[in-house]
């Protein structure tokens, strides 16, 4: 069953078309990438997807909610957690996240659940301006669940995070989806989308330009490759779909010059270059 269907999905700002005939669908329990460069769209159709902003033309269904005509409806099914930090500094987490149970109605107890599930139970009492920013992201990924949504919608959640952060808010991420929660990604770390995305969609100038699984993607886009290292250290990259490399390849393995050899396939970013000329942070 789907969790989110964009139909034609369509935003206008003063006469620039921000977001420009979205179609696509993703599915409940589903880790959902959603990439594009800077000023592609991503952000505007989160804010459009939760009701934040209405559409120019199309329509969108989240958890069974249409984003125009059922806003009160879907707010308690989805969770949001922007990519700017909106926390209450001079609080403690405890007392943010009992704020908000308070504003759901949610029983104190869910507070408690989930500062150990994010990792912050021993420096709930903590003022958040102590807070490294690994810590406040783990706490607004926390805000965001204490209703529990059916839906999170996740934008850059681990921009300018240290490596292992990062590591720890994707591991949270994959523990939430195999828990049911549908969650919708933007992120400019094409590793993190291989690693984490069951499918992946390109955005580039508003429009939608690539919808599939990572893996489909770099076998239709990618080029198959070996990297040699010879007996006299020379380095070679031959790509196994030019016959003349693969030859090459034969000649070389029946010579015995070869030291190592690994093969490779195209990255994620390799194929949204190609398909949009842009790197993501650009």
């Amino acid at each position: 069953m789907n969790a989110i269907v964009a139909e034609n999905l369509t935003r206008n700002f003063n006469g620039r078309r921000a977001v420009d005939g979205l179609t696509f669908s993703v599915k409940e329990g589903e880790i959902f990438g959603f990439l594009g460069p800077n000023g592609a769209g991503k952000t505007t159709t989160i804010r459009l997807l939760t009701g934040q902003l209405s559409p120019t033309a199309g329509r969108a269904v989240v958890a069974g909610c249409d984003v125009e005509k059922d806003v009160d409806r879907l707010k308690p099914l989805i969770g949001i957690v922007f990519e700017y930090q909106n926390l209450y500094e001079r609080m403690s987490a405890r007392e943010n996240l009992d704020f908000y149970a308070k504003l759901y109605g949610v029983n104190k107890r869910r507070v408690g659940e989930l500062l150990l599930q994010v990792g912050l139970g021993e420096r709930a009492n903590e003022r958040i301006q102590r807070y490294s920013n690994g810590m406040k992201q783990r706490l607004l990924i926390a805000r965001a669940l204490i209703h529990q949504p059916r839906i999170l919608f996740l934008d850059e959640p681990t921009r300018g995070l240290d490596p292992s952060v990062a590591q720890e808010i994707r591991r949270l991420v994959i523990e939430l989806a195999s828990q049911g929660v549908t969650v919708f990604l933007t992120t400019h770390y094409m590793e993190e989308a291989d690693q984490l995305c069951s499918y992946v969609a390109f955005i580039n100038e508003g429009k939608l330009v690539a919808l599939d699984t990572p893996e489909n993607l770099k076998v239709a886009y990618g080029k198959h490759h070996v990297r040699l290292t010879l007996d006299n250290g020379e380095q070679l990259t031959l790509f196994l779909d030019r016959p003349r490399d693969g030859h090459q390849l034969g000649e070389l393995a029946a010579s015995g010059r070869v030291h190592t050899v690994h093969s490779g396939e195209a990255t994620l970013e390799e194929v949204f270059i190609i398909l949009t000329g842009r790197r993501l942070g650009i």
